[in-house]
């Protein structure tokens, strides 16, 4: 029986590995500023953009976006640009990170580079969609709903671009738990039967961290909660097909990876 096993890497100093650590964190500093400069010149339409969900929500008179500081609105789209040229700069950010882990990865895995970048930036462009195209729209529509006669919504620039950044990211990141469940999988760190074992735990985490994370209201709650459950399953179906297996002998007895007299593919 073959066994993939990991490419023997000359072992390296720490120092070797912070300063690889600098240069593609510069790199991705770099191409986050290629993608702001790129941005800036349609910052005002990409707030717009960002804005329709909650303008949309906005009741129809004496209500609008509004800027409260001198400076609010300019540096307001100085971030929006950053946010933009960071969503730019995806794919060479997760190629950034996985070339920098790739020494932990199999060797036929360390060819795969550019496709898990691909399959990173695409996971988590999903999330921020989803948080954009399905959960703001529910989300704002609740909280504007406490406007009435005496009470009007005058949200401000900076308030909003805060609050719409931080749902974008979360989303992002909950969408690659699939990748992260592959990852560790291959590593042996984690087993399928382990995240089955801690699936009500996580029952409980999804929902404590769709309310931290969300507008107060239990649809716009169950909006993240239900995909982070879904990802869950998702991981752990990856786990059950991708994860390490033990190695066995004829007799079905488990070996060690390293044993002698194994021959690794």
């Amino acid at each position: 029986m073959k066994t993939k096993t990991r490419m023997p890497d000359a072992k390296q100093p720490f120092t070797t590995h912070l300063e690889e650590l600098r240069r593609r964190l510069i790199i991705c500093f770099a191409a986050v500023l290629v993608g702001f400069l790129a941005s800036y010149a349609f910052k005002e339409k990409i707030f717009d953009f960002l804005s329709i969900p909650l303008v949309a929500s906005l009741p129809e008179e004496n209500s609008w976006m509004v800027f409260t500081g001198v400076t609010e609105a300019f540096f307001t789209y100085v971030k929006t640009s950053f946010l933009s040229g960071f969503f730019l700069a995806l794919p060479v950010i997760f190629y950034q990170i996985w070339a920098f882990i790739s020494p932990g990865l199999y060797s036929k895995e360390k060819n795969l580079i550019a496709p898990f970048a691909i399959f990173s930036t695409l996971f988590f462009v999903a999330g921020a969609c989803f948080g954009y195209f399905v959960v703001f729209p529910f989300g704002f529509q609740f909280l504007m709903g406490f406007a009435n006669e005496t009470i009007r919504p005058f949200p401000s620039l900076r308030e909003y671009l805060s609050f719409a950044t931080k749902l974008l990211l979360a989303f992002g990141l909950v969408f690659e738990l699939p990748l992260v469940s592959y990852f560790l999988s291959r590593a042996g760190l984690v087993t399928y039967q382990t995240l089955a074992k801690n699936r009500r735990y996580f029952l409980v985490l999804a929902f404590i961290v769709s309310a931290a994370m969300t507008p107060p209201d239990v649809v716009t709650q169950l909006l993240m909660a239900g995909p982070l459950i879904l990802l869950f399953e998702l991981s752990v179906l990856v786990a059950r097909i991708f994860g390490k297996k033990p190695l066995t002998d004829k007799e079905g007895d488990l070996l060690d990876e390293e044993e002698p007299g194994h021959p690794a593919g």
